[in-house]
């Protein structure tokens, strides 16, 4: 009995010792190895987790690039000062009912509201007010108000804003989407994702090496310990984030959104180039869009300035260039219009026609019976190649292969090709070489490729791809990398220099004697091209509006193109007032340059 007994102990001690040293070796497994491996779901490893669970985090910066304009003007990210609010309990808040009430009013709100949304918190939050997209920003007024409150369970931290809580007509930037970049408790950094614009297509080089956060630790009821300060934790890296050198003109495009605005433009585009380069120095898209609070279903977020439509007379300058080309025509030719073309059911805009009227007189005019008559003349591959020459039915902006690790780079998020004939059009019909000749039918255009066609003519026929990526910067200030200007070689059958010197005169026409001579007063003497195209759109007629030229004649500083859309069939031109105002602001701002920089020598 006895040694049955004992047997039974001893295979019990056994039992014992085996589980007990099961246990310390994964202890030990735990303790030297798994710690240092992720929680399933998680970024974080063991040990970061488990010293989160007795934190609470806030990020204040996402560690995503940023945008400047062409000369270092921050586009995105600015910092701010928020208001943190930590969880408390309901006895907690109606101890402090005088406190609330004054800090409600600091923040903005009624204490009611304050008292709803801070009394359902489980983490900390930052503050941002009734239906803000974004934290409300503290002025240093209310800083002080709010820490003579004394209040513990209310923080004031820097916060890095992105974009501001504003309507922008710069569509090109694009916005980011993803999880806030503001609280954190337990789980991954914030996955914020470019979603357009350049934010979209320069998304994997801006992702930054990591956010700024800082942590608050907290006992087991979730309160935060006041004895111990909050650490931060940030990247350590000078190199990032990386700053992205746009080339775009913030003081110009502001004041043409600002300027759009004041006309009442509800639809449409305006693009500035720089006629040296091609640059992007403006590009405004209306209706404008706030970054921090996007409803795709209106696309507002769209850019218009990369966006096909139909062009009107403005194409006249792909009709011309492809018969003076051709020698299908000579400036001299004389034409007949008498309101009527006789065919395809064209008429001329002119009630009662221009008369006998020269080609040259015929562009400044924009006489729809001369361009049909020339169009009649050009084949479907004649007038292609001359819309090819000057960048239609094709995008124009900067791209480059293997580009810092990128495959591919196209910096313009969707940019159109447009169209001249669509695959289902007979272009061998003469009706559709008509309709298209005068910018009709399938003929589709971006503002973009518009004022870029502006500059190819300035270059005497030489195409140049328009940037709006200028350079690459580490966190630094160290240059990583230059978008090199791209001007391509003029091919077999492209626009010569005669043609190009003769059109730019005929341009001058426009504004001196025909459909454009309400420009003829404005600031700079300009040069260009109207256009209204008849559109349909949810079944009513529709008009777009365009003027597309340069300025100043004597010395082109700058290729302007505005497209107002949807306007009603009888109304005013608005695309040739705002194409005159744009050139005023750029005037204005050329001669304000120019003084400060003879302020400066005169004072040197």
């Amino acid at each position: 009995m006895r040694l049955v007994r004992n047997r039974r102990i001893k295979y019990g001690w056994l039992i014992l010792t085996v589980l007990l040293m099961f246990v310390t070796v994964r202890l030990a497994w735990v303790q030297l190895v798994m710690k240092h491996q992720r929680v399933p779901g998680s970024r974080h490893t063991m040990v970061e987790a488990s010293l989160i669970q007795r934190e609470r985090g806030i990020v204040l910066d996402s560690g995503r690039g940023h945008f400047t304009d062409r000369h270092g003007q921050a586009l995105t990210g600015g910092l701010t000062w928020a208001a943190v609010l930590f969880p408390v309990t309901e006895k907690e808040l109606n101890d402090s009912q005088t406190q609330i009430d004054r800090l409600a009013k600091i923040l903005r709100t009624d204490a009611k509201h304050l008292k709803q949304v801070w009394g359902k918190q489980k983490e900390p939050r930052l503050w941002h007010g009734k239906n803000a997209a974004i934290p409300l920003t503290l002025t240093k007024d209310q800083i002080r108000q709010i820490q003579e409150l004394h209040l513990p369970k209310v923080k004031i931290l820097p916060y890095e804003q992105r974009y501001g809580n504003r309507l922008s007509g710069m569509q090109w930037l694009g916005f980011v989407s993803g999880q806030r970049k503001e609280s954190l408790f337990y789980q991954d950094e914030p996955d914020i994702t470019g979603t357009s614009g350049l934010e979209k297509t320069l998304d994997a080089l801006i992702r930054g090496d990591g956010s700024t956060i800082v942590y608050y630790p907290v006992n087991s009821g979730n309160e935060v310990i006041q004895d111990l300060k909050p650490m931060v934790k940030a990247p350590g890296n000078p190199y990032y984030p990386l700053r992205v050198v746009t080339t775009v003109d913030a003081k110009i495009q502001h004041g043409i959104e600002q300027l759009t605005e004041n006309a009442g433009m509800k639809e449409g585009a305006v693009v500035v180039l720089d006629t040296r380069n091609a640059d992007i120095v403006a590009m405004v898209s209306r209706p404008f869009y706030n970054p921090e609070s996007i409803q795709p279903e209106y696309g507002a977020w769209e850019n218009r300035g990369i966006k096909a439509k139909a062009p009107g007379s403005i194409f006249k300058l792909v009709t011309a260039a492809a018969v003076l080309e051709q020698g299908l025509s000579s400036p001299d030719e004389v034409f007949h219009c008498d309101g009527e073309y006789g065919k395809f059911g064209l008429s001329c805009w002119k009630e009662g026609g221009h008369g006998t009227i020269g080609l040259r007189e015929g562009f400044a005019e924009s006489c729809n019976v001369v361009f049909a008559e020339l169009s009649e003349r050009l084949t479907a591959s004649q007038m292609q190649s001359a819309a090819a020459a000057l960048g239609f039915g094709q995008t124009v902006g900067w791209e480059a292969k293997d580009f810092l690790g990128l495959p591919a780079l196209r910096p313009l998020d969707l940019e159109q090709k447009g169209t001249i004939f669509s695959d289902k059009a007979n272009a061998d019909d003469a009706g559709v070489r008509v309709q298209t000749g005068i910018g009709q039918r399938d003929a589709a255009v971006t503002p973009l490729q518009a004022a870029n066609a502006v500059v190819t003519l300035l270059h005497g026929g030489v195409k140049t791809r328009p940037r709006i990526l200028k350079q690459i910067h580490y966190a630094n200030g160290q240059l990583l990398k230059e978008a090199s200007p791209q001007a391509e070689r003029p091919a077999k059958g492209g626009i010569s220099r005669r043609t190009s010197s003769i059109l730019l005169e005929w341009m001058e026409d426009v504004v001196q004697d025909g459909t454009g001579s309400t420009l003829k007063d404005r600031k700079w003497k300009l040069a260009g091209k109207s256009g209204t195209a008849q559109v349909t759109i949810k079944g009513r007629p529709r008009n777009n509006q365009w003027f597309i030229g340069y300025g100043p004649v004597e010395q082109p500083r700058y290729a302007i193109a505005v497209l107002v859309e949807n306007r009603s069939p009888n109304s005013r031109n608005q695309a040739t007032d705002i194409f005159g105002q744009v050139a005023d602001l750029l005037a204005s701002l050329e001669s304000g340059s120019k003084s400060s920089s003879a302020g400066l020598s005169s004072e040197s």
